[in-house]
């Protein structure tokens, strides 16, 4: 059985986000970042950079929330776009933009207005700029059509709800305002009952909640570096 190495945190919901839709059968193995687990050498073993999420499904590993979707979606045969070489283009071009772009820009964004432990004025402006900039780009494509490549759900719109569903967290609630496609988008695959396992499944374990002294050296280790 595909075993899946997660917490929480919006990569790792897209992925089980994924695998409830799939219907495929995985054993959840909880990492508990504020805990330091991620530290672990059998972790490490899978994922050099020591994060989740990882799959491990037989003797093939991947880590990186981006190449597990591509992985799980090219091995099924689900939620793929048409096979064609423009709808390709477009699924590896937005899949690569939330990897590169959405995702940390959008990390940044939330540690520089939740978790530094002085104000940060100039980081807190970059970085909300850049998330804003990022996730009104995605606004732009939904104008287009339903889902990100049209009218066919893919694992691209999986990708960006992983973000897109924090975003009351990262910006504020007022930015729905500005953002009535990715709203539309979001509540819709909120709605899903995949989704709704997806997320519930951090619940069935007992996450560290507190982001003590203890948490901070293991989330946050340029402090202690």
């Amino acid at each position: 059985m595909l075993k899946f190495y997660f917490n929480g945190s919006p990569n790792p919901t897209k992925i089980a986000l994924f695998l409830e839709e799939a219907g495929l059968p995985y054993e959840p193995i909880p990492v508990d970042t504020r805990k330091g687990e991620q530290f672990q050498p059998a972790l490490t073993a899978l994922n050099p950079n020591q994060k989740v999420p990882v799959i491990v499904d037989g003797d093939v590993t991947v880590f990186d929330s981006n190449a597990i979707l591509l992985y799980l979606a090219e091995k099924t045969g689900k939620f793929l776009p048409e096979n064609t070489p423009a709808q390709r283009a477009q699924l590896l071009s937005w899949m690569m933009f939330v990897g590169t772009g959405v995702g940390p820009y959008s990390g940044q964004a939330v540690h520089f207005k939740h978790f530094t432990k002085s104000p940060q004025p100039y980081g807190n402006e970059r970085y909300q700029f850049e998330a804003v900039r990022h996730f009104n780009i995605l606004e732009a494509q939904l104008a287009k059509g339903p889902y990100m490549l049209g009218k066919t759900y893919t694992i691209v719109d999986m990708n960006v709800w992983g973000w897109s569903r924090m975003i009351p967290f990262i910006l504020g609630e007022a930015a729905w305002a500005k953002l009535p496609n990715l709203k539309r988008l979001t509540g819709e695959i909120s709605a899903r009952p995949a989704a709704v396992k997806a997320v519930a499944l951090k619940d069935k374990h007992a996450f560290k909640a507190e982001l003590d002294e203890e948490a901070r050296r293991h989330m946050f280790r340029h402090v202690t570096a």
